[in-house]
């Protein structure tokens, strides 16, 4: 299965697929987790910051991941979007252009899991913006793009709770 977790930043999403790598039921997965601070130490804009340039380079690393049968990632496709779209520097039209083009590969993922940053602190890991409006942008901008291509996505839950009622519910839904 290809698995993704998707929400904002700093909402569990690396921690959690940590914690999926340890159990059985996933010893023959790929796990995939976030490389911001090599991506930023290779000059690619992050966050408010992000460039068209770099949104390609983050859709191709998601791309990348799908190219798996097992896998979990801590990104989706939808993360992606959703950072174009709050991208200040990048032009409207290039952002319809880039949703248009990435919502292409949604299909491929058999679940996407989404994390709501409700209740949830931001943790400062010295990379992720730690702007609480910015933060809620793009958890809006996700819920958005949720609503919008649900249909394109093979199954989508709304997971919530500590890590271990993530990781059971994450089980329930798999069947795993």
């Amino acid at each position: 299965m290809r698995i993704g977790l998707c929400g904002t930043m700093s909402v569990g999403k690396t921690t959690l697929v940590n914690a999926l790598k340890k159990l059985d039921q996933f010893k023959n997965y790929k796990f995939a987790t976030e490389r911001s601070e090599y991506l930023m130490n290779l000059g690619i804009p992050l966050n408010t910051d992000s460039t068209l340039k770099g949104q390609t380079v983050f859709l191709a690393e998601r791309c990348a991941e799908l190219m798996y049968n097992n896998v979990i990632t801590d990104r989706t496709i939808l993360d992606v979007m959703a950072f174009t779209n709050s991208a200040k520097s990048i032009d409207y039209k290039d952002k319809e252009a880039f949703e248009q083009y990435a919502i292409e590969f949604l299909r491929e993922y058999d679940f996407v899991f989404y994390i709501s940053p409700e209740g949830i602190p931001i943790e400062d890991n010295g990379v992720r913006e730690t702007d609480e409006y910015y933060r809620d942008i793009i958890d809006f901008s996700i819920t958005t793009l949720i609503k919008r291509y649900s249909h394109r996505i093979k199954n989508i839950e709304m997971i919530k709770g500590s890590t271990k009622e993530r990781i059971d519910q994450i089980l329930k839904f798999t069947g795993l």
